[in-house]
């Protein structure tokens, strides 16, 4: 028994030494490629659609609000309900339309985003079974790096053929 802990305790320290380690910056990476403006492009042209009904949609309203105070003293009770209530259900689905328009922005955000996160990943493993890595980490979420780590990122990079 004490001859497999001599022999573990002799071994381990070279299994450990015989790892490679590497990090990269996988914002720097995400920032670079052209997949990103792409995306950026496509998810402007949305919100700007949104933008703009939901612009016509509070126009309406206010058209709507600002002609019921106008007329409200000259209006029968029975009509000023129901214009009162036409402005209350116009705001409520303004108010559902807005909602569904972040749903739907954050939706389409994820579909387009998707492909460029796993386009990098591949490129992260690629490098890393190019070069014999063990781990790569993400230098984002890491507190301590040390001087002696591999920055893998340039290599990361050039695989995804940014400069």
């Amino acid at each position: 028994m004490k001859k497999i802990i001599i022999a573990l305790a002799l071994v381990l320290p070279l299994a450990v030494s015989a790892q490679k380690f590497g990090h990269i910056n996988s914002q720097e990476i995400f920032q670079q490629m052209p997949e990103r403006a792409q995306v950026q492009q496509k998810m402007d042209t949305l919100m700007s659609q949104y933008e703009s009904q939901m612009a016509n949609m509070q126009e309406e309203i206010n058209k709507k609000i600002t002609d019921y105070q106008q007329n409200q003293a000259t209006m029968a009770e029975a009509i000023k309900q129901i214009r009162g209530q036409e402005i209350t259900e116009m705001q409520q689905r303004y108010e559902l339309f807005v909602q569904t328009a972040q749903q739907d922005l954050q939706k389409k955000q994820q579909e387009l985003l998707t492909p460029v996160y796993e386009k990098m990943q591949k490129a992260v493993k690629a490098v890393g079974d190019a070069n014999g890595y063990t781990y790569i980490f993400d230098a984002v979420a890491m507190t301590y790096i040390s001087p002696e780590a591999d920055d893998a990122t340039p290599l990361v990079k050039k695989e995804l053929g940014i400069k």
